[in-house]
């Protein structure tokens, strides 16, 4: 079971790579001396990351860059969050996170995004089943918790593809930087039922 990453009290050692199966594709820790790579690649997909959630709109310059991976840097620190890049032909292309993470609670919140260019190659199914086996397994969480815009169907689809079950949506909840306000569709899973081979290489395809 890979280690990505440990609360202040944790003595095992950190992997800073793990293997996607996927061409060489890596998942890595993405930390603040990175800022440079996640802006070039905002740069490259900033349309298309930006459709459904604010990180294009969050990430527009190396300051934004550097601030944003600060703040995820203090998560992991806190033992409240976590980043990680994807990493295609040694280009970051990619990422997943856990938003949020409440251990006293047993919960997570995770999420994804992807430029165009790694879209098809099921990167981003295979890294969050990684982050979720080993928040449930390392960590203990009772559940774990995914956010989605209706419309992102892309994304929807990955969290079909984890074994998670649609809870509801919350009408209008999330107001998109263009002004436009989306519903949030949320979608879990629980301990008790992850089962990681769900989206295994046979059945992660497209996003």
């Amino acid at each position: 079971m890979p280690d990505f990453g440990h609360s202040p009290n944790e003595s095992e050692p950190f992997v800073f790579a793990q293997s996607l199966g996927a061409d060489g594709a890596e998942l890595r820790p993405l930390e603040p001396w990175r800022a440079e790579e996640l802006l070039a690649h905002m740069d490259r997909g900033r349309d298309f990351i930006g459709r459904f959630i604010g990180l294009a709109e969050a990430i527009t310059d190396l300051e934004t860059s550097r601030a944003f991976l600060a703040s995820y840097a203090e998560k992991a620190a806190s033992d409240t969050g976590r980043i990680y890049g994807i990493w295609s032909d040694d280009t970051l292309v990619g990422g997943v996170l856990f938003r949020t993470m409440n251990l006293d609670q047993g919960t997570a919140e995770a999420g994804c995004w992807l430029e165009p260019a790694a879209v098809g190659r099921g990167l981003v199914t295979r890294a969050s089943r990684l982050i979720i086996d080993w928040v449930i397994k390392e960590r203990g969480a009772h559940r774990v918790e995914w956010q989605v815009a209706a419309g992102n169907e892309p994304s929807i689809a990955v969290a079909r593809r984890l074994g998670m079950v649609r809870e509801g949506v919350l009408r209008q909840a999330y107001r998109h930087p263009s002004g436009e306000r989306h519903d949030i569709e949320i979608w879990s899973l629980l301990a008790p039922d992850w089962d990681p081979e769900l989206s295994d290489s046979h059945h992660a395809i497209g996003r």
